[in-house]
């Protein structure tokens, strides 16, 4: 039987390299290779974010605009065009504490008299956001709270409770269980959002 073979991942930058090195190649970082074993070659190792279609010209294509859900922060919904549409996925970037987590618990307060919906925080604990709703003056009675910030667990809520809305506060702070690196890294950060986004489309929550 032949040895596992193995691969040596950054944890800092989710770079790999066949063999141990004491500087990662991909970003010069020291001592931050760890050693895993190599994942077995798979026909089915990516996943497409959309379903298959078969090539055709623009104007053979069916297309309308699709439903849009107002948020009830004019100015959000004017970057998103309108409002939440089903199964699209927004990154909200900005400095610390800048105002993000309060933005999209506000949002999400709005939207949650209309929809079913879940916020997913792995900055602060539920407790925290129920303190900063209630200084808001918000409802916040239909809003549902998880703090969780591994994605094998975030999917499973996900799946159970079908929000039609979901907030991760934030991606920073998720990791995956498949990956070695930490939390925040590039590998992790680009893997969870992947997988947040193959759930978003197949399940229609945005």
């Amino acid at each position: 039987m032949s040895k596992p073979k193995s691969v040596y991942t950054c944890n800092e930058c989710g770079g790999t390299s066949p063999k141990w090195l004491g500087k990662c190649p991909h970003c010069n970082a020291w001592n931050t290779l760890i050693e895993s074993v190599a994942d077995a070659p798979s026909k089915h190792r990516y996943q497409s974010l959309a379903a298959a279609q078969p090539v055709a010209t623009l104007s053979e294509i069916e297309a309308s605009d699709v439903d849009r859900q107002p948020t009830g922060i004019d100015e959000l919904d004017r970057v998103l065009g309108g409002g939440m549409v089903a199964g699209g996925v927004v990154l909200i970037g900005g400095d610390p504490g800048i105002g993000k987590s309060t933005l999209l618990l506000q949002a999400l307060d709005s939207l949650s008299r209309n929809l079913r919906t879940l916020y997913v925080t792995g900055e602060e604990s539920g407790a925290q956001v129920a303190l900063r709703s209630r200084r808001l003056g918000l409802d916040g009675s239909k809003v549902r709270v998880v703090a969780e910030i591994q994605l094998e667990k975030i999917s499973a809520t996900i799946e159970a409770e079908q929000p039609a809305v979901c907030v991760i506060d934030s991606i920073q702070t998720v990791y995956s269980d498949q990956l070695t690196s930490a939390p925040g890294s590039v590998a992790q950060v680009r893997e969870c959002a992947a997988q947040l986004t193959r759930i978003a489309k197949s399940s229609g929550t945005s």
